[in-house]
């Protein structure tokens, strides 16, 4: 396990627009603002279209399976890190007779809205966090 303690110094609040990639337009906030590390700490809004992908097998490395598809979707968790200027996000997402959700991919068109809150946390080193390591 690592810890590292955090003083977050902004909260950045990113709102999309109807048919814009969820991905694509959280990294163009991330480059405007500048954010080297931070937080994803919330989300919500509507997708029409959605493209994630989960883990595979139990096994290291497990793999991904990626899977998309089309329909009126909401927002119901969006959260993640940002690392060394890279987003690591999940998001969940329902309609009335299932919630799926994964790793974010390029391929999240927002429906209605996006809206995300970002937590800045300048003066940790996360660059080895969002790699598989075996001790």
């Amino acid at each position: 396990m690592i810890t590292q303690i955090a003083e977050p110094s902004r909260l950045i609040l990113v709102r999309l627009n109807p048919h814009e990639d969820l991905l694509q337009g959280l990294r163009a906030a991330v480059a405007e603002a500048e954010i080297t590390n931070g937080a994803i700490v919330s989300g919500a809004g509507s997708l029409c279209r959605y493209h994630v992908h989960v883990v595979k097998t139990t096994n290291l490395p497990p793999g991904d399976v990626f899977f998309s598809g089309e329909g009126a979707f909401d927002i119901l968790a969006l959260t993640g890190v940002i690392i060394d200027g890279r987003i690591h996000a999940h998001v969940t997402f329902s309609n009335t007779e299932k919630a799926m959700g994964g790793h974010l991919e390029e391929g999240c068109e927002v429906l209605t809205f996006g809206i995300a809150a970002i937590v800045e946390t300048p003066g940790v080193d996360l660059k080895e966090w969002d790699t598989l390591r075996e001790f």
